[in-house]
């Protein structure tokens, strides 16, 4: 059974940093690209950041550029978003995500096929 468990999320003022983890069971985790997806109250699951097998290739959405962070650690299990210079509108839930095999890179939700529970992050003003 494939499993995905995020950490780190919590409650932190504008300006701050939170690093989130999602640990991997159940499927070779090095053989798939993964993502960072969150979603606010009232809208619609949005890509945040996209990472290929390797680590070697990244994808961020406009609104994270700069600020934000995707890695991996193969040997761990592990996917890592680390999150600086928090703003009120990146209060959401976060979710990663595994992508279906073959695919290389995509900020598509519909490329996944495996979800964890989420973890809320809430950036007060």
């Amino acid at each position: 059974q494939v499993q995905l468990v995020e950490s780190g999320g919590g409650l932190v003022q504008a300006g701050g940093s939170l690093r989130l983890s999602c640990v991997a069971s159940g499927r070779t985790f090095s053989a798939y690209a993964m993502a960072w997806f969150r979603q606010a109250p009232g809208k619609e699951r949005e890509v945040v950041a996209a990472v290929s097998w390797s680590g070697g290739t990244t994808y961020y959405a406009d609104s994270v550029k700069g600020r934000f962070t995707i890695s991996r650690d193969n040997a761990k299990n592990t996917l890592y978003l680390q999150m600086n210079s928090l703003k009120p509108e990146d209060t959401a839930v976060y979710y990663c995500a595994s992508a279906r095999v073959a695919v290389v890179l995509t900020p598509k939700l519909n490329e996944y096929d495996v979800w964890g529970q989420g973890t809320q992050v809430t950036v007060s003003s």
